[in-house]
């Protein structure tokens, strides 16, 4: 799609700045660490990501927005064979994607071998707006592979899921930041979305607190599941209880899911 890619990295870049401004005018807990350290690694890993679905995207040619448009043209996917009002795929469109992500981040707590690889985004010593792109690149291919197939089988618009993934950008981004909201703020929009002390908790050292708030956009998902915990039990630290100061490492991060523990 013309200018796709350009919209995504527009938002991405100028909500990630946004953010990240608020996290200094109002931050929610004081970091332990240099923040350049952390942040470098970070994009260092986002680079990464992003040339392993360049790679991806030779022996898959075509990612999601692409998929979209080929389920079009071939007809495929039940929205295809259903032909329903636009308006009703462009409101079911982002509503199964998202609990696909919310079931896929599940999986990723309970089976082990993906554990490996997400342990990796809990790995980060800190919880700011960089921790939302600090995923293993094996982590990423396979999460596409899955949104692909999702997206084959739905054939929803391509504009729909172009919203979709600005959407679960814009919301990791923001339930990522390191934010002090005003409780009243955050009780009244953790019933639609998840917030920042809402993901936080999933992100604390303690495996019930963690195994917790899998939500990245709606927290929808985490109430009918019985997964949602509102706050955590003490004083929240973030991690995991094994870890260092490693995880700033670039090639440490990398290597993690190889590690033998």
């Amino acid at each position: 799609m013309e200018h796709e890619v350009i919209i995504r990295l527009t938002v991405f870049f100028g909500l990630f700045l946004f953010f990240a401004i608020l996290e200094r005018i109002a931050p929610k807990t004081t970091l332990g660490h240099p923040i350049k350290a952390r942040w470098i690694t970070h994009f260092a890993i986002t680079f990464v990501n992003t040339m392993a679905l360049r790679l991806l995207s030779l022996a898959l040619p075509l990612l999601a927005v692409g998929a979209a448009l080929d389920a079009g043209h071939l007809g495929w996917g039940l929205f295809n064979l259903l032909n329903w009002p636009l308006w009703v795929e462009f409101i079911l469109t982002p509503l199964i994607l998202d609990f696909v992500i919310w079931a896929q981040h599940w999986a990723t707590h309970k089976i082990p071998l993906l554990w490996r690889l997400h342990q990796v985004h809990h790995a980060d010593v800190d919880f700011d707006v960089s921790t939302a792109i600090r995923f293993h690149p094996v982590e990423i291919a396979l999460s596409m592979v899955l949104k692909i197939g999702i997206v084959y089988a739905l054939g929803p618009m391509a504009w729909a899921v172009v919203i979709f993934e600005i959407l679960l950008n814009g919301t990791a981004l923001f339930n990522h930041a390191n934010i002090a909201l005003p409780v009243w703020l955050d009780k009244a929009l953790r019933w639609v979305i998840v917030t920042p002390d809402m993901h936080r908790i999933h992100h604390s050292v303690q495996r019930a607190e963690h195994d917790s708030n899998y939500g990245f956009a709606l927290s929808i998902w985490d109430r009918l599941f019985m997964t949602y915990r509102s706050e955590a039990q003490g004083r929240l630290h973030v991690g995991l209880k094994w870890q260092d100061d490693r995880p700033t490492q670039i090639g440490w991060s990398l290597w993690l899911p190889f590690m033998r523990k």
